[in-house]
Parts: structure tokens; C-alpha cells; sequence
């Protein structure tokens, strides 16, 4: 089916809408990746190196099955929404993102550095996860968690996966610490040339104040995206121990997120982590490391009947779903695609991303014979030599 004014029938078609809606440094930031982007365009690149065995032409299943469930919660297809941080791609924001994930009965996971409140996001979709940092001292991150838990979180996810590589060849851009009266000024030149984006913003209110109010403390005004991340480079990295305390304190569904290697995985298992999340943080970590469904099979060889594994990274189609499930992958994370649909239509934009993935891990189903996401197996995919590019179990 075409692309029509308020529906879009793939994610690139997302992904272009949002360009030409948003700020060239909103767009920007949204891409991101590190340095040279080795890994950023890996993790796409990867899944175009994968191909499924020739499709069946008879005795093919009637209907297909595509729920499961993640972190204890039934979702409706194997694709949950990614903690991404200060959305202000669009006014809706966080709460737009668990409307349409919501819709699609599906899940989300709200980041710590979001802009709206997890109490807001969580009424919008009870089915949520929230993420935090190692940032900060123990009674911070205590105070964060418990925030989050009293507001109705499902789930805690922990994101170890970041090393705070800052530079990139083709520039990074320019992010104000606050929209006051300077930045507005700078950055006037960019909302002239995308008036419906300021149009939008002024019509809920004013423009995005970069604010993240989950890593407020109790009393106190939200401080600023620049503010605690500062508070998180300065915060020496956790240890296994201090992981095994955090999954402790929580005590219910509990994710750790950035896992790319095998020794990394047992240890989660160890510490009776839920779930861990295969990714490279969307190619902004270290650069040159391997996209992370090259990491897929080896992880889930290694821990998969003990622990559930989602897949983060390079998903832009329904195949790409499907090709993660049969190499081991329980779900699939998305970030860049949802956050695109949201640019471009707001929550029925969300909600459009995750159908055109349905309809299209709906499709390959079909053609592989397959009347479940439970039946994949490695056996639907060719998987090329040396596609896991020295990785090892």
C-alpha cells in the first residue's frame, strides 16, 4: 500500500518525513553514532548480509502468531520501544511514545534522561520499563527506582553500554543547555526554515526545555540533560557487585542493557538479571565494534535457555525482526524507528512504525511456513561465513 498524507508504509518513509519536519541539530541528535559511524552503519549493514531460506509456496499456515512476552509483560508482537532520552522531536514526547506503543499493545521503556515525567508516561501505557544510569551515588539511584516503582514501572532496565565517546567526523551538533533567549536567538535561523515545527511546540506551550525531570530529587526543580550528565560522567562505573545490589534493591523484572559479549552475559545470569539486551547503544558506544546482531548467536548460544534476550540495534523492517528471533533473540528494541514515526505524526506516528513491522514479521511468517515466532529457528536464515566477524562464544 502507498505512503498516503497521514500514514507512512515503511520506516525510511518515517525516517524522511522527520528529516524534513525537523531542526537540522534536532535531526541530528536523533542520528547520532560515534566517531567514523563503523558500527553505526553495521548495524544496518549486518542484516542485509543475512538471507532467508527460499520461501514455501503450499501448505502454508493461516494464520501467524506474534506475541510474547518480555520482562513478565504480554505484548502483542515481539517488539518493545527502547529508552531514548529527551524527545523533543515532537511535543507529545515520552507520552505520545506510550499512547502509540500502547495502541500497538506493545510495551516501552522510558529513559531516565526522558523529558516528562515516568508518572505521566506510565498512565499513558502501564506496561513500562524504566531505565536508569550507574549515575550518581547508591541513594540517588535508590531514590530514582523507587519513583519509578511507586508510579507503576514494570520493569528496571540498567544501560552499561556507553563509554562517552563524544566525537564524530561529520560533527556533532550544537545542543543548547537551556532554550533561553541566546539559544533562541542561535538557533532562530533553523526554526525559520522548519516553521511547523515551532508552530507545533509554541501551540503546546513553548519550546522544549531540556529538562529531565526523573533525575530530579525530591523538592527539587528537574535539572538539566547537560547537569546529570555530567553527574554521570563523574560517577565512577559500576562493578558486577554493585549491578548484583541494583537488581537486588529492585527485586522484580530486571534488564541489563549493552550486553555484546558471551562472559558478559553468564555474568548476568549469575547475578539473576530478567534479561539482557543485546546492543551497541545504536552505534554511539565504541566504535568499530561489531554490529549487534553479529553478537546475537554466540550471547544467546551462551545464556538463552537461562535468560531472556532482546535485540537492539539496525531494525528497520519486519525481516529484520524476524531474522533476530531465529538466531536466538526472545523480542526485538527499536529507538530511532518509533522516534521517527513520532516526528513525523506524533503517537498515531508511533503507532504506524510498530504496524509496519507487524505487518512485515506477519509476511515473512508466512512465506517461511512458519505459524508462530516461537517456531524460528537458525535453520530460516543463511547466515554467511565469518558473519560474526571474530566474535567469539
Amino acid at each position: 500500500m502507498a505512503s498516503t498524507r497521514e500514514w507512512f508504509e515503511t520506516v525510511e518513509e518515517a525516517r524522511r518525513r522527520a528529516r524534513r519536519r525537523l531542526p537540522r541539530s534536532v535531526y541530528m541528535a536523533l542520528m547520532a553514532g560515534a566517531e567514523k559511524g563503523v558500527t553505526l552503519q553495521d548495524n544496518l549493514a549486518a542484516f542485509s548480509e543475512l538471507r532467508f531460506t527460499p520461501p514455501h509456496i503450499a501448505n502454508l499456515p493461516a494464520a501467524r502468531e506474534l506475541a510474547t512476552s518480555v520482562l513478565g509483560q504480554d505484548i502483542a508482537l515481539p517488539v518493545i520501544a527502547s529508552p531514548t532520552g529527551v524527545q523533543a522531536v515532537h511535543p507529545d514526547g515520552e507520552a505520545g511514545v506510550a499512547r502509540g506503543t500502547a495502541e500497538a499493545g506493545t510495551a516501552m521503556g522510558l529513559s531516565s534522561f526522558g523529558s516528562m515525567p515516568v508518572e505521566t508516561v506510565a498512565a499513558a501505557n502501564p506496561k513500562l520499563f524504566f531505565q536508569t544510569y550507574w549515575s550518581g551515588t547508591r541513594d540517588q539511584i535508590t531514590q530514582r527506582t523507587e519513583r519509578a516503582r511507586q508510579a507503576g514501572a514494570k520493569g528496571l532496565i540498567v544501560t552499561l553500554d556507553w563509554s562517552f565517546s563524544h566525537g564524530r567526523d561529520w560533527g556533532s551538533p550544537a545542543i543548547p543547555e537551556k532554550m533561553d533567549l541566546r539559544a533562541m536567538l542561535r538557533f532562530a535561523p533553523e526554526g525559520i526554515m522548519r516553521p511547523a515545527y515551532v508552530r507545533q511546540w509554541l501551540r503546546h506551550g513553548g519550546l522544549p526545555d531540556l529538562t529531565v525531570p526523573n533525575m530530579a530529587a525530591p523538592g527539587e526543580p528537574a535539572p538539566t540533560f547537560f547537569g546529570v550528565y555530567g553527574e554521570w560522567m563523574q560517577t565512577p562505573p559500576p562493578s558486577w557487585d554493585d549491578i548484583a545490589w541494583l537488581r537486588g534493591q529492585w527485586g522484580g523484572p530486571f534488564m541489563v542493557k549493552g550486553v555484546m559479549r558471551p562472559d558478559d552475559a553468564r555474568r548476568a545470569v549469575d547475578i539473576g538479571a530478567t534479561a539482557i539486551s543485546v546492543s551497541n547503544h545504536g552505534g554511539n558506544n565504541l566504535d568499530g565494534t561489531p554490529a549487534s546482531i553479529r553478537a546475537l548467536p554466540g550471547v544467546a548460544d551462551a545464556v538463552g535457555g537461562q535468560i531472556e534476550v532482546p535485540l537492539d540495534g539496525g531494525i528497520r523492517r519486519g525481516s529484520d525482526v524476524v531474522k533476530a528471533l531465529a538466531l536466538g533473540a526472545k523480542a526485538v528494541m527499536i529507538g530511532r524507528a518509533y522516534l521517527w514515526g513520532l516526528a513525523a505524526n506524533g503517537s498515531a506516528g508511533v503507532k504506524n512504525v510498530f504496524d509496519v513491522l507487524r505487518g512485515g514479521i506477519d509476511s515473512t511468517l508466512l512465506a517461511l511456513g512458519r505459524s508462530s515466532i516461537h517456531e524460528l529457528s537458525p535453520d530460516d536464515v543463511i547466515v554467511p561465513a565469518e558473519f560474526s566477524r571474530g566474535l567469539h562464544k
